[in-house]
């Protein structure tokens, strides 16, 4: 069984975002957390979508200094959110809220969610895709979940379990979860193969 087999493993969330923390904590897994990676979020210009998420995650991997050890297991990702080929980053201050609010309501986007396994030997990494649908945001609702919720570390400046989401998100095709910023049952099914190939 995977959950058993994981405890000979030290597993090490590189993030500092409390839902993938809740998220991984959900699986039953012991980990330790390592939020203190500094990286900087530019990526190539030619890519898109589901390539940018990968290359940010496994550049947060390498950002990762500490020597792995023999049973250590790191994990990072990143999330982003996707209008056509517009990536929506995460908004500077109010205006930038508003901004991508109003772009998102009423449309559908995709959120990626690129994942990094790696260990003293080996790595891995994997994306998963979800599609979201806004129904029609007003004016009054934007502002009220950017003031009450200010949603400034969000990639498309909401989270899908706040009050937008309930109020907002229409439609959705592909991983509640992975909106969240973690796609917990790909994570999972992953650290299984990663760990029965070792």
């Amino acid at each position: 069984m995977l959950l058993t087999d994981l405890q000979e493993y030290n597993i090490i969330l590189a993030s500092g975002s409390p839902r993938r923390q809740d998220l991984l904590e959900s699986l039953g897994l012991s980990f330790s957390i390592f939020n203190d990676i500094e990286v900087d979020e530019g990526f190539p210009p030619e890519l898109k979508g589901a390539d940018i998420t990968e290359f940010l995650a496994k550049k947060k991997s390498e950002a990762y200094t500490k020597p792995m050890q023999k049973n250590d297991i790191l994990i990072t990702a990143d999330t982003i959110v996707c209008q056509g080929d517009d990536v929506l980053l995460k908004p500077h201050d109010k205006a930038d809220a508003v901004s991508i609010l109003k772009r998102i309501s009423g449309n559908s986007h995709f959120v990626y969610t690129g994942v990094h396994i790696r260990s003293n030997d080996r790595h891995r990494s994997f994306v998963a895709a979800t599609e979201v649908r806004f129904g029609k945001l007003s004016q009054e609702e934007i502002e009220y979940y950017i003031d009450h919720y200010k949603p400034y570390d969000k990639a498309g400046a909401y989270g899908i379990q706040e009050w937008i989401g309930y109020v907002g998100v229409e439609e959705i095709r592909g991983s509640y979860f992975n909106v969240m910023g973690l796609p917990i049952h790909l994570l999972y099914r992953e650290l299984e193969e990663f760990v029965l190939t070792h």
